[in-house]
């Protein structure tokens, strides 16, 4: 591989011309393919989430930092805390055809001055998982990221996760590394997984979302016809 040099003949990275930064994500609600991201709203979203989220057995909590709650009430007080916060941004997913909120998902590390923020804090009920709904959602956020200005759009999961490691890698995201014994969660040790897209691989990624998306590749039960790995190009390294 040829490297560019500086003048003291060492290795150098890409310039990066005209480089002032991302813009820190508005709160602003995004919409496409059946689906709402809205800025969390406590009082509004609580109820719908809390019975979508009590459709699950507990296995939807097992790697999550958060949960499970006791009661409707001691979610709110969660869902009130991570609202308030600027980072993690917390984002509702609405089904537009029913108007309830079915889960959540935040923009978090969020470092314009870099370019890089990460997708995180999802909580998806039983009623999202593998479905357009969530594939929706995500490729929603992915391109919201990169019209910001982000170079780099970040995925990390607990490294046992393997519902997530391959979600992650559905989406098109890169398997990066794990980083060993990264936190303790939940009184356990976890190591994180790391994965990204990074900006020159968005346009060929926003093609694959459009068109698995897009109504014609559902039948009339709702089933996909062409896999989103189908339409995806293999990554030239």
């Amino acid at each position: 591989m040829t490297h560019i040099t500086n003048e003291f003949d060492q290795p150098v990275g890409t310039e990066v011309l005209g480089w002032t930064g991302a813009e820190f994500p508005p709160k602003t609600v995004m919409s496409g393919w059946g689906c709402r991201l809205e800025p969390l709203d406590p009082e509004r979203h609580c109820a719908s989430l809390w019975q979508a989220f009590g459709a699950d057995s507990g296995a939807m909590w097992t790697y999550l930092t958060s949960g499970p709650f006791e009661d409707e009430s001691a979610m709110l007080a969660w869902l009130q805390q991570s609202a308030a916060k600027a980072d993690p941004q917390f984002y509702a997913i609405v089904d537009e055809v029913s108007g309830q909120a079915l889960g959540l998902a935040s923009y978090l590390r969020i470092d314009p001055a870099a370019g890089s923020i990460e997708v995180g804090w999802l909580h998806f009920s039983p009623a999202m998982q593998r479905t357009r709904l969530s594939t929706a959602a995500m490729a929603l956020m992915m391109g919201n990221a990169f019209a910001l200005g982000y170079r780099r759009y970040e995925w990390k999961c607990n490294d046992l996760n393997w519902p997530s490691r391959h979600a992650a890698l559905r989406l098109g995201f890169s398997y990066e590394g794990t980083f060993r014994q990264a936190r303790v969660d939940k009184g356990r040790s976890r190591d994180t997984a790391w994965f990204s897209v990074i900006d020159g691989e968005w346009p060929a990624l926003k093609t694959a979302f459009e068109r698995w998306l897009a109504d014609e590749n559902f039948d009339g039960q709702g089933r996909q016809i062409l896999r989103l790995s189908d339409l995806r190009l293999p990554r030239q390294d």
